[in-house]
């Protein structure tokens, strides 16, 4: 299955033609996965300040002009309106529905938000013989809201919400060493261990995605995670804005090595 999709433009056209509604872990290895926030531009500024302020769990990779739904920087021709599997809805802070495309929604005062994912990382993790457990078994990866707060800008405050894959010790320092040089793919991990100490108070029941496996001798590795800013949304209550959905990510033209070279927004 993962298979047909061998580029980025690959998953897009799926996604256009109504053909991938599913997540997209191990879709497009190589290829730089991205969450989607699109706001009103009188929310835009309060937004960007929140994302320079917290940069590991909201790198910013694309920001789009008002009403322009193409993410020049990363994906020319992509329709941000329409190239992800599903979105959500969000009105006054609530998540009000979930969606295939936003073609009737689109308004032209919206600003598109591409921040990077914990996906575009994984390829390198397989190459290096770590285990991804959420590909092998098939599921969407666990994801947590934590107890630690975000740095607040403007309107936008929150909590932290993290991405889980096991791993042992030794595998854990290969991966903190592989992530280190993908900043714009949140980076390495944040913590290791016991999940209370971030919040957690049960590591079987994520927020987000689903329970994985941990096998003994493994334990929990966390990383920062894009779905930060829905946590922010909730918390400010802006009257409209549109996410991805957890897990079904924007696939842009972007290769890992590309952002081991930084290319981000400045």
């Amino acid at each position: 299955m993962n298979g047909m999709y061998e580029t980025g433009a690959d998953v897009r056209k799926a996604c256009r033609r109504g053909n991938l509604t599913g997540p997209t872990p191990g879709l497009a290895p190589g290829f730089v996965q991205a969450n989607l926030v699109i706001l009103p531009q009188d929310w835009a500024d309060d937004f960007f300040r929140f994302c320079r302020r917290n940069p590991q769990p909201c790198p910013l990779l694309d920001v789009t002009s008002p009403g322009d739904w193409e993410p020049r920087a990363v994906a020319p021709g992509a329709d941000l309106r329409t190239d992800l599997p599903k979105y959500r809805v969000w009105r006054n802070g609530e998540m009000i529905e979930e969606r295939t495309d936003i073609l009737d929604l689109w308004q032209d005062d919206l600003v598109c938000f591409l921040i990077g994912c914990s996906f575009t990382f994984e390829r390198a993790l397989q190459d290096a013989g770590l285990p991804i457990r959420h590909i092998d078994e098939g599921r969407n990866v666990p994801m947590y809201v934590t107890s630690q707060d975000c740095k607040p800008a403007g309107r936008f405050h929150g909590k932290l919400v993290v991405s889980m894959r096991p791993l042992t010790l030794a595998q854990g320092k290969i991966a903190a060493g592989i992530c280190a040089a993908m900043p714009l793919a949140h980076g390495a991990p944040i913590h290791h261990g016991d999940a209370w100490a971030l919040g957690i108070t049960d590591i079987a029941q994520p927020d987000f995605g689903d329970a994985v496996t941990i096998r003994p001798g493994e334990q929990p590795m966390f990383w920062a995670c894009g779905v930060t800013p829905q946590a922010a949304l909730a918390a400010a209550k802006p009257p409209f804005a549109i996410t991805h959905s957890p897990g079904h990510m924007f696939l842009t033209d972007l290769t890992d090595r590309d952002l081991m070279e930084e290319v981000a927004v400045k």
